[in-house]
């Protein structure tokens, strides 16, 4: 019952997973490659061409042409080395920009037939590809077949021609099996991942296969009609050899509607002459979405960008926004490198995009702006980036984690990428990009477009900005445009916690400051009471509390000490009776009602006095007529 069991999964397994696990015998035996057998006339040449793996080691290892002898392979020619019996009848010339060595054979002999080895190294060693060699004494000759030595993975090209007279015929491409040729292409057929077009002259045609396999190599025959019947038919040999630096890229996408799918396409950056192009095919047609010029269809404004990565020799392109409609076939097309050609399939099936957030902000010129994005918390690790798409590409902005904003979908399980955008010009409209990244490969993206519009505040500085105060202090105007004038364009907040702390800090300072303005106030109240009781003196550089009553007594002392011209005498309060020594003037003294300040100065003169009658009381010496004023630097 198990092994029914075991033999019934393998019957379930898919075909395609077993392609290209098992590489065929030629591919096992030997990278190098060649022509099964040549054909050449008495007396004319022949050329045969071997091709080799493209490694620094075997471009400049020595490459031989050997004739089988028994067990062993003596060398006819070598890169430094012509046999004496062929000198002057054979060259070896070595191409290894175009990966292969070609042998050149003249005056040809009937004994010139036989086995022969095009190899690289040292004879014997593996690194070679038996030939078979016969020379007919007229013509005709067969035709040989044309060799194509492709990459594992890569896209093979092959352009056949065969006159006007066959225009109007089918055109086809089959591939030799047991049971006949099998069909692969014809000109009445359209499949996406093969394209079959017309080319000129006349009667001409090109097919292009992409992401090539081990089962891929084989005998091949284009040809004009029905094959076996017309005589309009060429042979193709298909030799696939495996570069460890080429890409490996995928062939069928499935990404959900509203989300957006990543496309990889072979680059070749020391190529910059040529012109790459993505486009979608539509039957025989493949309308071009964007180019390596700056082009990008009017459809896919904002949608679409391309992102060279020349570390691993691949351009990504991301189309986000995706739709039902979208699903079909797409290829990286180049007008000189036919290998970088490639394709893929995209399918658009049901589902929560795993980005979410507002797709339009709305917000006005001079304002500014939060773009957010939210992400599962299962991306935590992943690489997010914002972008500003502009055309050919999309440009990285900083931004950092902050918290959801009024109206986005965040749920508790998801966290948010935020973009702080302003003062807001009116070239900041546009479209920008969230998005995730993981070990150098992108993930899915979001876009999300910024419409600007001018309002009645536009021409204003952000500190002039008409801010609606009942509107809750860390909600956003509508579109999630804000006032806040710390933010700087295209600069990411310092933190999340930061934009909310300074709310809640405007909330709790604002009673704070009111209760110490209160208490401000009643002290104030205290202090004025004490000091109609108290002035505050200046005495040099200290400053001290003198009560009035300290004052009077002073006077009193000093009256006695004064000089006979006048005298002060204390008539309550804060006024005072000037008198001279004669009786006649003191009929002509009048009150005098003086100022706060005039009082600091008559208790500061008085200050004076008392002090230095102190001093020369305490001497034993007579006292003195002191001057008021403050007293004279002297030297």
């Amino acid at each position: 019952m198990t092994l029914l069991a075991f033999l019934l999964l393998l019957a379930l397994v898919p075909a395609e997973s077993a392609r290209g696990r098992h590489l065929p015998a030629a591919a096992i035996s030997s990278p190098v490659f060649g022509p099964r057998q040549v054909y050449g006339v008495l007396g004319g040449s022949v050329t045969v061409r071997c091709f080799y793996p493209p490694t620094p080691v075997n471009r400049h290892d020595r490459k031989y042409w050997c004739r089988q002898a028994g067990s062993g392979c003596p060398t006819v020619v070598s890169t430094q080395y012509v046999a004496p019996a062929y000198q002057g009848r054979v060259a070896l010339t070595d191409h290894p920009q175009a990966e292969h060595f070609q042998i050149n054979i003249s005056a040809l002999e009937l004994g010139d037939a036989g086995t022969y080895q095009c190899g690289v190294g040292v004879n014997g060693r593996g690194l070679s590809y038996r030939v078979t060699l016969s020379v007919v004494e007229a013509p005709p000759v067969p035709e040989t077949p044309e060799l194509f030595y492709v990459k594992l993975r890569s896209t093979w090209t092959v352009t056949c021609s065969f006159g006007e007279d066959t225009v109007e015929m089918k055109k086809y491409l089959c591939k030799k099996e047991k049971e006949g040729c099998r069909n692969i292409i014809n000109s009445y057929q359209e499949l996406g991942s093969i394209q079959l077009t017309f080319e000129e002259p006349p009667g001409s045609f090109r097919v292009t296969m992409t992401q090539m396999d081990w089962e891929d190599a084989g005998v091949y025959y284009c040809g004009a009609g029905e094959y076996g019947k017309d005589k309009t038919s060429k042979e193709l040999e298909v030799f696939i050899y495996e570069d460890k630096t080429f890409p490996h890229l995928k062939t069928d996408i499935t990404a959900k509607n509203g989300s957006s799918a990543t496309f990889e396409c072979p680059y070749e950056p020391l190529i910059d002459s040529a012109t790459r192009f993505w486009c979608k095919r539509d039957g025989r047609i493949c309308n071009r979405i964007i180019d390596n010029s700056g082009f990008v269809a009017k459809k896919y404004k904002g949608r679409v960008a391309a992102f060279e990565n020349p570390e691993n020799k691949t351009v990504a392109i991301i189309l986000n926004q995706l739709q039902y409609e979208d699903e079909g076939f797409y290829w990286c097309m180049s007008n000189e490198l036919r290998e970088q050609q490639s394709s893929a399939e995209l399918r658009v099936v049901a589902g929560q995009p795993a980005l979410t957030g507002k797709k339009e902000v709305e917000a006005r010129v001079g304002s500014w702006v939060n773009l957010t994005c939210c992400y599962p918390c299962t991306y935590s690790s992943y690489e997010k980036f914002w972008c500003r798409w502009n055309g050919t590409g999309c440009a990285m902005l900083p931004a950092q984690p902050g918290l959801p904003q009024p109206g986005d979908t965040c749920g508790p399980s998801s966290r948010t990428l935020v973009l702080s955008l302003g003062p807001l010009a009116e070239e900041d409209e546009g479209w920008y990009w969230c998005g995730l990244k993981r070990n150098g490969l992108f993930g899915e993206t979001m876009a999300v477009q910024l419409r600007l519009s001018a309002g009645s505040d536009a021409k204003l500085s952000p500190e002039f900005l008409d801010v609606d105060s009942s509107r809750d202090p860390g909600a956003a105007p509508p579109g999630g445009a804000h006032s806040d004038a710390e933010v700087r364009k295209g600069a990411a907040p310092e933190s999340s916690d930061e934009s909310h702390g300074s709310n809640t800090l405007g909330l709790v300072l604002g009673p704070l400051a009111g209760l110490i303005l209160l208490v401000v106030t009643a002290f104030a109240i205290v202090k004025y009471r004490q000091m109609k009781r108290s002035d505050l003196v200046s005495v040099g550089s200290y400053r001290t509390n003198i009560s009035m009553s300290d004052f009077e007594s002073v006077r009193d002392f000093s009256a006695s000490n004064c000089v006979k011209e006048s005298q002060e005498t204390p008539m309550g309060g804060d006024e005072f009776i000037t008198t001279t020594d004669t009786p006649e003037s003191a009929a002509d003294t009048t009150k005098a009602k003086r100022s706060s300040k005039e009082d600091a100065d008559l208790a500061y003169s008085s200050f004076l006095v008392t002090s230095s009658s102190i001093a020369q009381g305490s001497s034993g010496g007579d006292s003195a007529v002191l001057d008021p004023s403050p007293p004279q630097h002297r030297d």
